[in-house]
């Protein structure tokens, strides 16, 4: 009995620490500043020389600056990720600052490699996303000012601007690197487009409407 428990514990401890490297794995090193003149094809960023690291590769600045919202969406995401800020680079994290006009919203989308966590600093935002299959159930909410809600990994999920003025939020999503899958972009707008006749079975329309919905995109 006492080696099965044994080998119970080993299991459950093994299951737990594949979890965690199936995400990014921890720093070896203080920093691993991301050398972006640098050739090198790895799973991320090869690191900059140390000896030549400053304090402007952790800084990053104009995140109180307003995104320009005049689009068909009515919002702007301004990402700091390991692009604009090298020194997250390993790290596992990143942020966006997300700005909407009134009834803007930032459209279905997923994050594949990151959850993220949201915080209103302005306005009233419906947000909710949507479980895995079969369910696909909805989990929505109307958040004010100061509230957080959080989008658990690789789920679809949306903000809508609900006021009648401006409103912003500040999002954490745990990778240097989430990555953005926009639902309607990605189907309607691949390059290649996808064929019309599985769009059309797919959604159960007419090709017409396919169609009209790529043309969009």
């Amino acid at each position: 009995m006492a080696k099965h428990i044994i080998l119970l514990m080993s299991l459950v401890t093994l299951s737990f620490g594949l979890l965690a490297f199936a995400f990014e794995p921890s720093p070896l090193q203080d920093f691993c500043v991301a050398d972006s003149t640098s050739s090198a094809r790895v799973n991320g960023q090869p690191c900059k020389n140390p000896a030549l690291v400053q304090a402007s590769d952790f800084s990053f600045s104009g995140l109180h600056l307003p995104g320009n919202t005049s689009n068909p969406n009515g919002s702007k995401v301004t990402p700091v990720s390991v692009a604009q800020l090298p020194g997250l680079n390993t790290l596992g994290i990143s942020m966006v600052r997300i700005d909407y006009a009134p009834w803007g919203i930032n459209p279905p989308h997923t994050h594949p490699r990151a959850t993220e966590i949201l915080t209103v600093l302005e306005g009233s935002l419906q947000v909710g996303f949507v479980t895995s299959n079969p369910d696909n159930s909805l989990i929505t909410k109307t958040l004010q000012k100061g509230d957080v809600f959080v989008f658990p990994v690789g789920l679809v999920h949306f903000q809508r601007n609900v006021g009648t003025g401006n409103a912003v939020a500040i999002a954490a999503l745990s990778s240097q690197n989430p990555g953005v899958i926009t639902i309607a972009n990605a189907v309607f707008g691949s390059k290649p487009g996808i064929s019309s006749d599985i769009l059309a079975k797919a959604f159960q329309v007419d090709k017409s409407v396919v169609y009209q919905l790529q043309a969009k995109f």
